[in-house]
């Protein structure tokens, strides 16, 4: 069973590493966390920055924003169609 660990926690180790100048292999073994964890908390701190660990489900603010936009295309495209079938509907009506 996969175990969850909060933001402050990730957070927490991350800073252990970047500003105390613990080894990766140290900080795993102290935290009882395999090293490859650890490089992928580095990895998401250090393209994203405080934004990094939305927490689970939660999507960064910018990718919120893309799936929300997509979204709206769909439904306005759905929309659409239903407009153009209204409209050839009713056309057939006036012959």
């Amino acid at each position: 069973m996969k175990k969850k660990y909060d933001r402050e926690f990730k957070m927490n180790t991350v800073r252990l590493i970047q500003e105390e100048g613990k080894t990766v292999a140290q900080v795993a073994r102290e935290m009882g966390l395999h090293e490859n964890t650890l490089y992928r908390w580095l990895s998401e701190v250090k393209t994203d920055g405080t934004k990094a660990f939305p927490g689970s489900g939660n999507l960064v603010p910018d990718d919120k924003a893309m799936k929300d936009l997509q979204k709206r295309v769909r439904d306005l495209e759905e929309e659409n169609e239903i407009l153009k079938k209204a409209m050839h509907y009713f056309a057939k009506d006036r012959r």
